[in-house]
Order: C-alpha cells, then structure tokens, then sequence
C-alpha cells in the first residue's frame, strides 16, 4: 500500500460497513448455534450436512465442524448411497476442500479432512472377477499426489503440504520408488537451498533407501556433502543445509570425513568472518573429535579452538550467549572448555 493515497470515507460509508459486519457476524452466530444444535441433537440429515459446508466455508478452522461432518457422512449419507454415489461424494469434499487450501493452505484440519475422504473410497468401478476392483483407489490417490505436487509448487516450504505428501506416496496403491522422490527432492532444493522441507524428505528418502540396499551409503553420502557444500556457499546464513550437514555427519564415526568437513567449513569461514553456522558447526564437530578420538588428536588445540569460537559466537549472536556458556562449561571432562 506504499505510496497509494487513502481515501478518507464519509461517516454514513463508516457506519453501513459497520452494520455489514455487524450483520455478518450475526449470522455467522446463528449458523454456528444451528450445527452445534443439530450436532448434539445426532441431526445427520443432509440439511446438516448443508450446513456444516455453510460454516467451514466461513471458518475452516472450526475442527469440530469437520468432526461432525465425517460422522453425518458415515451415520447418515453412506448408508443411504451406492457406492458411485459416496465416491462422488467424496469427490465434492475433495473440492471443497481443495478451495479452501487455496486460502488456507496450513490449517491442519482441511489437510486431515482430506486424509480422510481419500481412505473412504469405496471399492469400485470392477469387482474381482471383473475389472479393477481398487480402480477408484488408485485414481483419487494419483490424483492427489498430483495435487499436492500443485501445492508445492506455489509454497514449497508449505511444511503441512510436505508431511501430507508423506502420507500420500505411503498410501498409493501402486508404491513410487524412492528414487523418483529423491529426484523430486533434488529439483526442489536446486531451486531453493532454503527449503528446510525438502532437506528433511530427503533424508528420510535416503535413509530409505540406505536400508533397503537400494544406494550405497559411501558413494551417496559424498554426493550428499557436495550438494550440501554447494548450498552453504551459495547461502552460509541459511540454518536448513547447515542441519541437513549435521544429519550427515551423525556421530562423527568416520574421523576422515570429520577432518575433511572442518576443513572446508572453516574454508569458508575466512570467506564469511561473521558466520554464525559456521562457527557453531566447527564447535559441535571438532567437540565429537573430542570425544571419538581423543586418544589420536590434539585435544589442547581442539579445546583452544572451541573457546576461541564460542567467545566469538558470544560477540555476533549475542541473545545466545547463555548458550554457548553452557556450551564451554560443560561438566563432561572431554568437553570442558571453561572461558
């Protein structure tokens, strides 16, 4: 609204906006005493099932609404339909819900809403005998992995969005190999290093695929450290590549890979003086030297080092500075490192 001119408004204009509002709100009360009526009363007609879209359409956050409503549907209309009918059914709350993500995109309750509807899809259009009898099934489930992908698209650090996605590739009927989500990961994150989502599928993704044997975990972690270096020093005061690094390194149980990340993170802190991550990322992997190796590595240095870090971490992001004391003071005996 910057440089755009108010218009002031006359007393009458103030006073009928007034009253609209006024009166929205007014029935917005009635209609909520109205399905709360009905909803201790056990109303399951399809005048109560009108009334809940009424409201969630104004109030999609009303989570009670939405609990109503699934019990309208299961006590009163599925009993009632075929199953063509109830999958078409189910179709329209997918659309309505699908309008509302559109303006509410992290309300949780549309997300559960349309968890729901999609595991109530009846069998259908064949039976077993004849045709597929999970036709159905695996069309609204492809279909919403399309959907969610759409999602993504406009917000792709919509985190409601990625967890709904989870869900979506566990339960489609014909399975999605790993790897495809891996590549979608990897589009993601080239996009936008700042996608803390995307790192956090990924990892799950990989550690998926790590166990069932499908990547090797050498070769895949290097590749893994190079996306995450090229990250780091395109963006070194994003948190989300910093936390997928420290993912990566784990416990600390390969002392090479150790050295070798130090090294180059501390590369890049003669670059970026002031880098916070960097500073905290070269105290947490130089303190597991301390404690995997301290038979093999100079730990007065390692200790001077730790220090020398934690004052400055103390001087750039002050409000934390409780924290790296605790940090430096720490009642371990491998990770004292008193001030």
């Amino acid at each position: 609204m910057h440089n755009v001119k108010r218009v002031r408004q006359s007393k009458e204009a103030l006073e009928a906006h007034k009253l609209k509002e006024q009166s929205k709100i007014r029935d917005y009360l009635a209609l909520t005493d109205d399905v709360v009526g009905r909803k201790k009363q056990n109303d399951w007609s399809n005048e109560a099932f009108q009334a809940t879209t009424k409201l969630l359409q104004i109030n999609p956050e009303f989570y009670t609404v939405w609990n109503y409503r699934r019990h309208i549907l299961l006590n009163g209309i599925f009993p009632q339909s075929t199953p063509e009918k109830i999958k078409n059914l189910l179709a329209d709350d997918l659309a309505m819900t699908m309008a509302a993500l559109k303006i509410h995109p992290k309300v949780y309750w549309i997300w559960n809403h349309r968890e729901w509807c999609l595991n109530k899809v009846p069998r259908g259009p064949g039976t077993k005998e004849e045709g597929d009898p999970h036709g159905w099934e695996k069309e609204f489930w492809k279909t919403e992995l399309f959907v969610v992908e759409k999602l993504l698209d406009a917000d792709s650090r919509n985190f409601h969005a990625w967890s709904y996605r989870r869900v979506v590739l566990a339960s489609l009927p014909t399975p999605r190999p790993d790897s495809a989500e891996l590549t979608y990961t990897t589009r993601k994150i080239e996009s936008n290093f700042s996608n803390f989502s995307a790192w956090h599928q990924r990892s799950k993704v990989l550690s998926s695929l790590w166990v069932k044997g499908e990547l090797d975990p050498v070769v895949s972690k290097q590749e893994e450290f190079e996306l995450a270096h090229n990250a780091m020093y395109t963006d070194p005061k994003d948190q989300s590549v910093w936390i997928y690094h420290r993912w990566l390194i784990g416990s600390g149980d390969n002392k090479q890979v150790l050295d070798r990340e130090i090294e180059i993170i501390q590369s890049l802190l003669e670059e970026e003086t002031d880098s916070k991550w960097c500073m905290e990322s070269l105290v947490h992997y130089k303190r597991l030297l301390l404690q995997n190796y301290a038979t093999i590595v100079d730990t007065s240095v390692l200790r001077r080092d730790c220090i020398q870090l934690l004052k400055q971490l103390r001087d750039v992001d002050p409000s934390r500075q409780a924290r790296y004391h605790e940090i430096g003071a720490s009642s371990s005996p491998i990770f004292k490192i008193m001030f």
